[in-house]
C-alpha cells in the first residue's frame, strides 16, 4: 500500500504540469528535501512527543509559537508531508504535526478502522494536549478527518482549511481513471491471507480508500467553522465535487489551482502557504449583492 500511495502521489506530482513549472524538478526537490532536510520532520526526537490516546500512543511534533494549527495528512502519509508547510506556519502559530493512527510513528493493532474514529481520536488528542480548540489544515484524507472533526466536535475547531478532500469514494467524487489504478493493488492486499503486520495495516487503509467516506453533502450545512475548499483543477478529486463541499458549508472560500493535480500544497507550495495564512489570519468576508462586483 505504501508503494501504491507513493506511486499515486508522484503521478498526481508529475501530471500537475503547473503552468511553467517543470513538475519533474519539482518532484525530485520534494524527493531531496524529506531525504536530507536539515529538521527530520516526522522523525525529531528534539520535539517528538507521544500522547496515550483511545488505547493508542499518538506520536506528535510541535514547532513554533501561537495559536495552536493541527496539521492533518493524507491515506498512508505522515508528518513529512508538511514538510513546505511546518517551516512556514511555524513563523505564525504553535504547528500541532501528527502521525494519524495507523501512519507512520502512530501504530494501531486493531483489524478496522473508520474516519469517524480518526475524528474523534484528534479530539481526544486536543483534550490530552489541554488545548479547547485549533485551527486545522487537512489534505486528502486529512481534510475528510478536519470535516468530520468539524461535524462531530464542533467547538474544537476554529476554523479549517482543507485540500483534495472528498465526501463519498465513487466515481461521481473521484476520477474514474483513479479509482481504476489503484482498485486491482488494494484488492490484491485486501484478499491476501495471512497477511504480515504491515500488510494487515496496508488493507485496512486500502479498505478507507475505496469504502469511504460516506458523509452526507447537506450535512455539511452544520458546520460553523469559517473553511478554506482547495483543489487541483486535475485533481485525483473531481472538480464539480469540490465545489459541492464548498456549496454546502455556509462560511467557505473556494482555491482551484490551475493545472494542478491532488499536490498543490507541494507544486504551488508558496501560494498555497500564503493563501491559508491569509484566510486564517483575516475576517471572513460574506461576499453578496453589490460586493459580488469586486
Amino acid at each position: 500500500m505504501k508503494n501504491i500511495l507513493i506511486a499515486a502521489l508522484c503521478i498526481c506530482l508529475v501530471s500537475d504540469q503547473a503552468l511553467s513549472q517543470d513538475i519533474e524538478a519539482l518532484r525530485k526537490q520534494y524527493e531531496e528535501m524529506v531525504k536530507n532536510s536539515k529538521v527530520p520532520y516526522g522523525n525529531n526526537p528534539a520535539v517528538g512527543k507521544y500522547y496515550s490516546v483511545r488505547g493508542i500512543r499518538f506520536y506528535t511534533e510541535t514547532y513554533g509559537q501561537g495559536q495552536p494549527l493541527l496539521f492533518i495528512h493524507g491515506n498512508g502519509g505522515s508528518i513529512n508531508n508538511f514538510i513546505y508547510q511546518i517551516p512556514y506556519f511555524s513563523k505564525y502559530y504553535k504547528v500541532i504535526a501528527v502521525d494519524s493512527r495507523g501512519h507512520g510513528k502512530t501504530k494501531d493493532e486493531a483489524d478496522s478502522l473508520t474516519y469517524e474514529m480518526m475524528a474523534d481520536d484528534f479530539s481526544a488528542l486536543l483534550d490530552a494536549m489541554k488545548l479547547d480548540s485549533v485551527y486545522v489544515l487537512g489534505w486528502s484524507d486529512g481534510g475528510i478527518n478536519a470535516v468530520l472533526l468539524a461535524l462531530r466536535h464542533p467547538e474544537k475547531v476554529k476554523k479549517m482549511a482543507i485540500t483534495g478532500t472528498n465526501l463519498w469514494p465513487d466515481k461521481t467524487a473521484i476520477f474514474p481513471d483513479v479509482i481504476d489504478l489503484i482498485t486491482p493493488s488494494i484488492t490484491a492486499v485486501i484478499n491476501k491471507k495471512d497477511k504480515t503486520p504491515a500488510e494487515k495495516t496496508e488493507a485496512k487503509l486500502g479498505k478507507l480508500l475505496l469504502n469511504e467516506p460516506n458523509i452526507p453533502a447537506k450535512s455539511l450545512n452544520n458546520i460553523k467553522a469559517e473553511t478554506l475548499v482547495m483543489a487541483g483543477d486535475n485533481d485525483v478529486i473531481r472538480p464539480e465535487h469540490t465545489l459541492l463541499i464548498h456549496q454546502n458549508i455556509s462560511h467557505s472560500y473556494l482555491w482551484i489551482a490551475p493545472n494542478s493535480g491532488h499536490s498543490a500544497a507541494l507544486v504551488y507550495k508558496d501560494d498555497f502557504n500564503k493563501n491559508v495564512y491569509q484566510f486564517f489570519k483575516n475576517k471572513f468576508r460574506k461576499i453578496e449583492s453589490a460586493a459580488r462586483f469586486f
